[in-house]
């Protein structure tokens, strides 16, 4: 049950938003157990989003939810892609994208709880 939350400051065209809702769904595959399957997805663009005092550079934040728990090695293996990524298809370079992962034992679907 992951949920990627992707921010960013710059517009996103719907050719974009569906080519990085492919790889993403590729690179959940890094968490172990994680599958596109219950992936699910939120982009916002334009946002008000402001790095080293200034709104100037494009930049990105990403949250990331998990049910369960994960190796700080997968999280790493899924910064280094998720970063590649923004950085192909929105030219938002490494450098201006914070990842934030969180990790949950409770998550509700279908009316309950797992």
């Amino acid at each position: 049950m992951p949920f990627i939350h992707t921010r960013v400051n710059r517009p996103i065209a719907k050719e974009t938003e569906a080519a990085l809702a492919k790889a993403f769904g590729e690179a959940i595959t890094l968490l172990p157990g994680k599958t596109e399957s219950w992936l699910m997805l939120q982009f916002e663009e334009n946002c008000r989003l402001w790095f080293k005092g200034s709104n100037q550079e494009p930049v990105a934040f990403v949250q990331v939810q998990v049910f369960g728990k994960n190796d700080a090695s997968a999280f790493d293996a899924l910064t280094g892609r998720i970063s590649s990524l923004l950085e192909k298809h929105l030219q938002i370079a490494p450098e201006n994208i914070y990842v934030k992962y969180e990790e949950t034992t409770l998550w509700g679907w279908n009316g309950a709880n797992f």
